[in-house]
């Protein structure tokens, strides 16, 4: 050990003293940047032998996946009779969408129920598969009547395989990351995350019951096998009860983290048998294509998330690093999106494109907003907001990526769809792209979904004639949003009418949105052949089939479209030059940091780029006297104030 690891050495010690775990914890979010802290191959086959042991003492079969923060796959283990495919079907009778396909890999399914548990997780929340079901549907809390769409509705789409942003497993052990998930997020329940000393290391995921669903009404009480089985290989890797999201309040509702409790499980942990004596006794370990090593079912360990080796590390540009902020890197350390110009120059009718100084600008001013903004959804109370910032052109191109210490994985990948979506909505090109995307086969309905027409929808349901190809109009995150439920206004079904940019409530759900899950339906579905039979895989930024924006590499949602709030459109007068994404600690926080962030970058320059002028944003377009939101800003936002009305008059 050389003299400077020897004087930091007991003050890490110390800080990873700090942060126990058990009823409570000190960690607000620097624990686990403190030292490494990782899964152990070791970790790996205890949390393994404790689920294989839960679902042999309930009479069942399964198979189960952990990973670590970063999405990285350190084992899968299928036992002997478990159905080796399950059925994706959100028990609403739904046909068309993802509904209905029978072919999903058992193993994809426990995949990304494992990383939806990691993802969305941190110091400072605990969220579980269960807890995604809650808040991407069509009703917030779901079985209540006449409430607005989930707080998250549609971040299911997200971290996919086809994302550019995503990595996908090259071996032989963990990358940088983040990872893809199979499946995108999972709203079904039997994904939990892992922690460490109150330090957020990773995921475990059980598919039991062959069917990958959601529950439709979180105001009973369910008895679910794989939510069961999950928690008894959760255990000695449980999150603190205080950042539990059952203590966790959104819009006065208490988010829900697990039915089952201790109580109902039939397994002892202390008596529980050693992995060895389970492995190819009890089932076998998978090698799963794409994401382990080709024939390869070792166990691995995991990534010590915040470290380079993770993908995540601090910044060292100076005021990115001034700022706590932190970036994403490659294998070799390189950091992946710093600060550029945009390249959409050609596209922008003479006006220019966004700077490398404008970009490294914004990135740093909503930095500072997020810094000083009050989490929504973090334990302790009266701690930082933690999220990410993306900034994209008008082409899709992403500009410039930070993150702030301990802001949960999937925010990474949702704020680079954000920035694109709300510069692909807003832009006058948005109705050539659509027109010109082939149409969609869905798996098991063997229906067709066209693209196309979701623009004459969109332009009969406000009798706007040239909609989405005049750019008259801007559009943030929170506005998509509007047009992208199955209710218009949002969670009323009284008027019949749903937005125009989704399904109608019958032919509505979590697997069958609309326009957002028809962009990516044929490449969900080439990766689960992939992963089946082999052949070609999706390759990175081919979410959509989309043509490319000229000039550009990958189309303008080359990760998907985003359809909640936290985005802003870029303008610099009336001509909009690209868009800004935040994601990670609340919707109305994210449409602040955005719509703030972007405002004080344009201050500082002088007034070179700004949000867009008042006359042209969404909230002007109406229909029955039902205007669309812009943006919406949280009461009281700032630890440092009490200001308020922050986003009035700018």
């Amino acid at each position: 050990m050389n003299l400077r690891a020897a004087r930091l050495l007991p003050l890490l010690l110390l800080l990873l003293a700090a942060c126990g775990g058990g009823g409570g914890s000190t960690c607000s979010g620097s624990c686990g940047t403190a030292a490494p802290l990782r899964l152990e191959i070791g970790d790996v086959q205890k949390v393994l032998a404790q689920g294989v042991a839960e679902a042999q003492a309930q009479g069942a079969a399964g198979t189960l996946a952990v990973v670590d923060r970063v999405g990285n796959v350190l084992g899968v283990f299928r036992m002997s009779g478990a159905d080796v495919s399950t059925t994706i079907d959100s028990g609403r009778g739904v046909v068309g969408g993802l509904e209905g396909a029978s072919v999903i890999p058992d193993s994809l399914a426990a995949i990304a129920k494992a990383i939806t548990g990691a993802y969305l997780s941190s110091e400072g929340n605990a969220f579980s598969t269960r807890t995604a079901g809650q808040i991407v549907q069509q009703f917030f809390n779901p079985g209540e009547f006449r409430q607005p769409g989930g707080p998250l509705f549609g971040v299911q789409f997200s971290s996919l395989p086809c994302s550019d942003l995503t990595r996908a497993f090259a071996g032989p052990r963990p990358a940088a990351g983040p990872q893809r998930s199979p499946l995108g997020l999972s709203a079904d329940p039997g994904g939990f995350p892992l922690y460490r000393g109150g330090v957020l290391v990773g995921g475990v995921g059980v598919i039991a019951d062959a069917t990958y669903g959601v529950d439709l009404d979180v105001r009973d009480v369910d008895v679910d096998l794989d939510e069961l089985i999950a928690l008894a290989a959760q255990r000695g890797y449980e999150p603190p009860v205080d950042r539990r999201a059952d203590r966790i309040t959104v819009d006065g509702k208490t988010l829900r983290y697990s039915d089952a409790g201790p109580a109902q499980l039939l397994s002892n942990p202390a008596t529980t048998p050693a992995f060895a004596a389970l492995d190819g006794i009890a089932g076998q370990r998978l090698a799963v294509r794409g994401y382990t090593a080709a024939g390869d079912a070792s166990l691995l360990a995991g990534s010590a998330f915040g470290f380079p080796d993770s993908g995540v590390r601090p910044a060292s540009q100076p005021a990115l690093a001034a700022l706590d902020g932190f970036v994403l890197v490659d294998d070799a350390n390189a950091e992946r999106y710093p600060a550029r110009a945009g390249g959409d120059g050609a596209s922008l009718g003479g006006s220019a494109p966004l700077a490398t100084a404008e970009v490294q600008v914004l990135l740093e001013e909503a930095l500072k907003v997020a810094n000083r903004a009050r989490a929504q959804i973090r334990r302790p109370l009266g701690t930082q907001a933690r999220v990410s910032i993306a900034v994209s052109d008008t082409h899709g191109g992403l500009l410039g990526l930070v993150r702030t210490r301990d802001a949960p994985v999937f925010g990474t990948d949702v704020a680079v769809q954000k920035a694109r979506s709300v510069a692909f909505i807003s832009n006058p090109a948005a109705a050539a792209d659509l027109a010109a995307t082939p149409d969609t086969q869905y798996l098991a309905a063997g229906g067709t979904a066209r693209i196309s027409d979701y623009v004459p929808a969109y332009r009969d349901f406000f009798a706007q004639p040239t909609a989405l190809a005049d750019g008259a109009y801007a559009y943030g995150n929170r506005s998509l949003g509007n047009v992208s439920r199955p209710y218009f206004p949002d969670g009323i079904p009284d008027s019949g009418e749903h937005g125009p940019l989704a399904k109608t409530i019958a032919d509505w759900s979590i697997f069958s949105t609309g326009l957002q899950l028809d962009l990516i339906n044929s490449a969900v579905i080439k990766h689960v052949v992939f992963v089946l039979a082999g052949g070609s895989d999706v390759t990175p930024g081919s979410c959509t089939a989309m043509p490319n924006a000229p000039g550009a590499a990958v189309s303008r949602l080359a990760n998907g479209l985003q359809i909640f709030a936290g985005g802003m459109p870029i303008y610099r007068g009336s001509r909009l030059v690209g868009a800004i994404g935040i994601s990670g600690d609340g919707i109305d926080q994210d449409d602040m940091v955005a719509f703030l962030g972007l405002h004080q970058a344009g201050l500082r320059l002088g007034g070179a780029i700004g949000n867009a002028p008042t006359a042209m944003r969404a909230d002007r377009i109406e229909r029955g006297g039902i205007y669309l939101r812009y943006v919406q800003c949280p009461q009281a936002p700032f630890l440092d104030s009490e200001e308020q009305n922050v986003c009035e008059g700018k």
